[in-house]
């Protein structure tokens, strides 16, 4: 019987392979296209299969790559929040509480505090709020401008002159995500945020000068506090930061995903898209569940890490994207293509641009991303010289913006370090120059040529702006209330020449 069911079985095994496909009674006709050969060659390697179905070491090959273009993607999306959370834990170490205090630098910011793309001309005002135990209020000060953003570095709202108070300073109350609870009818600003950590920092105008009278009101008009201590009438206190060493940039090696699982278990699970849930979810890092990759995973995104900050440096000093230039013959590149908040052009979000401003840059505001004449603020930035090189730290450059500069308020240079993208150590505390900067000269037809590099030439001193031999470096111009010319392009900043 044994022997019968083998010869059966033998008989039936020879007849399935005399048959070819188009002889049989139910055959298909099956395009090439949706055929996998035994042997397929990649960039990854051989992969091979048997009648399709994948070897042990194809399956190795495929997750590996699948687990390091996702860590690279988690890397490129994730930046918004640990940016973020770098920011609120830099703060906190220097004493500035959530919920509790405001941190400011009262006699300006210098190289010694590592910021992504701060400025010395004006006073900062910074705090993080936490909403985990319930509303806040943040009593905002007159005559003053900057964001509340979430989380995810997604706008909440402004305050101060582009915010619902308009300049003459009032009370916000910020609401916890899904909040239900009994809310004040009258006295506030009420805003309602999806994220429990939000991030304020604004901008004070000095007036004739007088950063001392600016900070004083600040000092009397600003408060936070939880809105269950209302009526206690809670004190606020301040830190002047100006001057401390601290870091509020996050990582670009594997630490990043720690910091990115920390804002992760401290925000409801869906803080950010379910596919971007997804995706940190896919590299391990999900909400309530403990973060521990093996080794084989730490290796991928410790590699996955260091590809991705290659990938952000590339949008920065290589964009393929035309969008990014603001004129077809200058190097100058605007932080937000498409003048889009949302780094939105019609239905496309556009991925590389929104990568790109979360690497170099902090604060999102459409008063930023879409000025207006005469209001707002206006950003171009710099990292080629005219012949398409990096900027160097140890020659000289020159650079002129054609008179009349169209800026209602004033213009500013600030220089920052190609490694951290903070504002770039010298002997000059001000890393940069500005149009009040004392006995800055402007040429005889009202434009103005300003010199970079690691000492002054002959007669410039005061047009000088201070780089460092072996230090690569950035610049951004800032135009504080923009005039027409700037919108219609009439005026073209020239770009970094060589000095011989």
């Amino acid at each position: 019987m044994l022997l019968f069911s083998g010869v059966i079985l033998t008989v039936f095994g020879n007849l399935g392979s005399a048959l070819s496909a188009d002889q049989l009674k139910y055959s298909a006709k099956i395009p090439s296209s949706i055929v996998t050969p035994d042997v397929v060659h990649t960039s990854i390697g051989a992969l091979h299969y048997k009648d399709g179905a994948p070897d042990k070491n194809t399956v190795t090959l495929v997750y590996d790559q699948l687990d390091l273009s996702r860590g690279i993607e988690t890397f490129m999306q994730g930046m918004p929040a640990t940016s973020v959370y770098a920011i609120c834990r830099g703060l906190s170490e220097v004493g500035v509480r959530e919920n509790q205090t405001f941190g400011m630098t009262e006699s300006l910011m210098d190289a010694r505090s590592l910021f992504l793309t701060a400025n010395t001309t004006t006073p900062y005002v910074l705090s993080c709020l936490n909403l985990n135990t319930g509303p806040v209020v943040l009593q905002a000060p007159p005559g003053v401008l900057g964001p509340v953003d979430d989380a995810y570095f997604r706008w909440v709202t402004d305050i101060g002159l582009t915010g619902p108070d308009a300049g003459k300073g009032g009370k916000y109350l910020f609401l916890p995500p899904g909040y239900s609870g009994s809310v004040p009818t009258e006295g506030y600003h009420v805003i309602k945020s999806s994220t429990n950590r939000l991030l304020v920092f604004f901008r004070v105008f000095v007036e004739h000068g007088d950063i001392a009278a600016a900070v004083k009101s600040v000092k009397t008009n600003n408060q936070v506090y939880p809105l269950a201590a209302a009526q206690t009438s809670p004190q606020t206190t301040f830190v002047d930061i100006s001057g401390k060493q601290f870091n509020t940039i996050s990582s670009n090696t594997f630490e990043f995903y720690d910091e990115l699982n920390s804002v992760v278990q401290s925000e409801p699970a869906n803080f950010v898209p379910p596919e971007t849930v997804g995706l940190f979810a896919a590299i391990g890092i999900k909400k309530d569940k403990p973060f521990s990759p093996d080794a084989r995973m730490k290796k991928i995104l410790t590699d996955a890490v260091a590809i991705g900050n290659g990938a952000a440096r590339a949008l920065l000093w290589a964009p393929r994207d035309p969008r990014t230039k603001f004129y077809a013959d200058r190097q100058w590149e605007t932080p937000f293509v498409g003048n889009s908040y949302l780094f939105a052009d019609g239905a496309e979000r556009i991925l590389d641009a929104r990568s790109m401003f979360f690497y170099y840059a902090t604060g999102i505001t459409p008063a930023m991303a879409d000025a207006k004449p005469g209001t707002g603020s206006a950003y171009a930035v710099a990292f080629l010289d005219s012949k398409g090189n990096a900027l160097d730290g140890g020659k000289t450059y020159k650079l002129t913006l054609p008179g009349p500069v169209p800026a209602k308020q004033f213009w500013s240079f600030a220089v920052y370090s190609n490694q951290s993208r903070s504002l770039l150590e010298t002997d000059q505390k001000s890393a940069g120059i500005d149009n009040a900067a004392p006995g800055l000269k402007a040429n005889s037809d009202g434009s103005y040529t300003v010199s970079f590099g690691p000492k002054p030439p002959m007669g410039q001193e005061k047009n000088w702006v201070q780089t460092m031999p072996g230090k690569g470096y950035n610049v951004i111009l800032r135009l504080y209330g923009p005039l027409e010319p700037w919108f219609d392009k009439s005026w073209k900043p020239g770009d970094f020449e060589l000095s011989h």
